[in-house]
């Protein structure tokens, strides 16, 4: 039998090849970013997953790269929104330009995905768009002018289209990561951090595969995952 096909958007060294890993046991899996060496490498080392060169700002590249999967694996039964553009510095700092190119990345290659993708899961009667975010997403700290406004409008994009596609099947969750993610580069950062400090990219990752396959009486729109040595 034919395996489903999930759609992974920001596949990166850390969060995003975790969900590779993972969703790959069970699917078919179309990996999108824009580093192709990456990608590449991935699709040699796991079964399953199929590398897909994209930069989801792009909206018409976007578009072109979703009809391929459809020609190549099939239609999507799980989208997982990973991609994300971030900047630092507060609202008189930034450019205006860096902002608008994070509103296309988080928030509108999210909307173009669930528009090309909902429509098949609407017509399957099931289907899962999970979105990856953090507490950017809840609050706007004043070093994050240039980041926090575009996840919040992207929570609350997922939050509408939960309500729209929810009674329809499909099942809409957005995981808020309220830690720093266990990385080379942030290890460097933090070294002077313990391991209770750092969240496992692996450990998002089962959380993203939880919630894709939670059982239509008891889904969760919201949750919020921190390590247990966070101070919150």
């Amino acid at each position: 039998m034919r395996k489903k096909v999930c759609v992974i958007t920001g596949v990166g060294p850390g969060t995003g090849s975790a969900l590779v890993r993972r969703f790959c046991e069970h699917y078919e899996v179309a990996m999108l970013a824009r580093n192709a060496e990456r990608l590449g490498k991935l699709a040699k080392e796991i079964e399953g997953a199929h590398a897909y060169t994209c930069d989801v700002s792009d909206t018409e590249y976007l578009q072109q790269t979703l009809a391929s999967i459809v020609t190549d694996l099939g239609v999507p039964s799980v989208v997982i929104h990973n991609a994300v553009g971030g900047a630092f510095g507060n609202f008189l700092d930034i450019d205006p330009d860096v902002l608008a190119r994070n509103f296309k990345v988080n928030t509108m290659a999210l909307l173009h995905l669930a528009q090309s993708t909902a429509p098949a899961m609407i017509d399957a009667g099931e289907g899962a768009i999970i979105c990856t975010g953090n507490t950017s997403a809840f609050r706007g700290s004043a070093n994050f002018a240039g980041f926090a406004p575009t996840k919040a409008a992207q929570r609350i994009l997922a939050e509408a289209m939960a309500r729209d596609l929810g009674p329809k099947g499909v099942h809409v969750a957005y995981v808020a990561i309220d830690a720093v993610i266990d990385l080379a580069w942030t290890r460097e950062r933090y070294a002077d951090k313990d391991d209770g400090f750092f969240c496992q990219p692996d450990d998002i990752a089962e959380e993203c595969y939880r919630l894709a396959h939670q059982k239509k009486s008891a889904w969760s729109f919201s949750s919020v995952i921190r390590p247990f040595g966070e101070s919150w």
